[in-house]
């Protein structure tokens, strides 16, 4: 105890700011007159999560209110905020104002997610001020005014749950000259004309993420984008207009008639693509020049013609850095006939992941030939799906490939096998 009693004050404000959740900051402050002090004056970071204490949702929002509002104004210089109440009572709109604008000038970081009556704009409460960080979620944006540099200093964007127009998305991108990460999930995007495009323009985003957004066409020039991930969308058209910095493509469970990436492969050091009915011809068009992948991922890939044969020779021949490679989609015969026709080796894979949906004999020969291809692999991992009630031929299936298993890796000492099953 002697110790605590002679650390700084500002270290204290430091420690009280690692428990974040209000409710233990405020305990904690109570021990002495110095860590009141640090609460004051010295605390950056507060957290208010309806989750983090279940009185949250027993308390009347008027009382709610006037203990958020007591807690912030005992602050000082705060630089992290977070409230996140939006499963209580809707708060009224002018407590949620004075805390914004008490705090909005040290503000770095902003996560917020309020349902308040009437809505409130937060970003004119919040901008032209020093906030990095912007987490907006289950609400409305409206009537974003064109003012360049609104937001001269934020870095990281996230919109979830939220109520935009188009045009104003647009306009809100380029009021953040400095945006390198955003994040849109589940937007309801209001669009003048059914069939319009959302086009989205930043010369500083590096990492962008999509998820569960639904629209015709979207436009997205971005130059020096590395990161695309892509989740849950339904979309007719992608198109990325970049300068080739993309190193990363990932696609999950989504639909897509037209994705284009334009030359922006070049980079590429990843692709991951899951739950996606593929045009295997096309898609390895616009890959073919990502001489530089590592990773290479098509899982529970659907062809969109069943005569299309993932060709291995040629991802050997394109991917000559490719060190993990996964592999999950329907066999067939043509898969094990054309698919590993050829001599060619992959010399620098070292993970190999392989699964099945539903398990035949197919699988083994499948295993057995792209290992002889990978002289130099030290890790295999098998993933599939074991149906509760399986039949006696899933059963004897089954047995046969693990006896298969057994006797291969009996020939490949070296190589570290792993079962993943569902």
């Amino acid at each position: 105890m002697k110790a605590m009693e002679h650390l700084p004050v500002e270290v204290v404000g430091n420690i009280l700011s690692r428990l974040g959740a209000a409710r233990d900051v405020v305990i904690a402050s109570s021990t002495c007159r110095k860590w009141r002090e640090a609460w004051r004056n010295h605390l950056h970071t507060l957290t208010f999560n309806s989750n983090d204490w279940p009185l949250y949702h027993e308390l009347t929002r008027s009382r709610l209110e006037i203990i958020v509002t007591q807690t912030i104004f005992q602050t000082n210089g705060l630089q992290c905020l977070s409230i996140m109440m939006d499963d209580v009572d809707e708060f009224s709109a002018a407590p949620v104002i004075a805390w914004l604008m008490y705090t909005r000038e040290t503000l770095r970081e902003l996560h917020y997610n309020v349902r308040t009556t009437p809505n409130i704009n937060i970003l004119e409460i919040c901008g032209r001020q020093r906030l990095e960080v912007l987490a907006l979620a289950h609400n409305t944006i409206t009537g974003v005014e064109p003012s360049y540099q609104k937001f001269p200093c934020l870095r990281s964007l996230s919109l979830s749950y939220v109520s935009v127009s188009a045009l104003d998305l647009s306009i809100f991108l380029i009021a953040c000259p400095k945006v390198e990460v955003l994040s849109l999930i589940s937007l309801d995007i209001v669009l003048s004309d059914p069939h319009a495009s959302m086009e989205l323009s930043t010369n500083s985003l590096k990492d962008i993420y999509v998820e569960a957004i639904s629209l015709n066409k979207i436009i997205l020039e971005a130059d020096g984008l590395e990161k695309l991930q892509l989740k849950d969308c339904t979309l007719e058209v992608f198109e990325l207009v970049s300068k080739g910095k993309l190193r990363l493509l990932k696609i999950d469970d989504v639909s897509v008639i037209h994705l284009d990436i334009g030359e922006s492969a070049e980079n590429l050091e990843i692709v991951d693509v899951s739950n996606f009915t593929i045009m295997w011809s096309k898609f390895h068009h616009m890959i073919a020049k990502s001489s530089k992948l590592r990773r290479l991922r098509l899982w529970a890939v659907v062809f969109d013609d069943d005569d299309e044969v993932v060709d291995i020779e040629t991802i050997s021949a394109c991917f000559p850095q490719l060190t993990h490679l996964s592999l999950s989609y329907e066999l067939r015969e043509a898969v094990i006939q054309y698919g590993l026709q050829g001599s060619f080796q992959l010399e620098n894979v070292v993970v190999l992941e392989l699964g099945w949906t539903v398990i035949s004999d197919l699988f083994s020969q499948w295993v057995a030939g792209l290992l002889e291809r990978c002289p130099n692999l030290r890790k295999l991992v098998i993933h599939g799906v074991v149906s509760e009630t399986k039949t006696h031929e899933e059963c004897q299936t089954l047995a046969k490939f693990t006896s298969f298993i057994v006797r291969l890796m009996k020939k490949y000492l070296k190589i570290d096998v792993q079962f993943e099953y569902e």
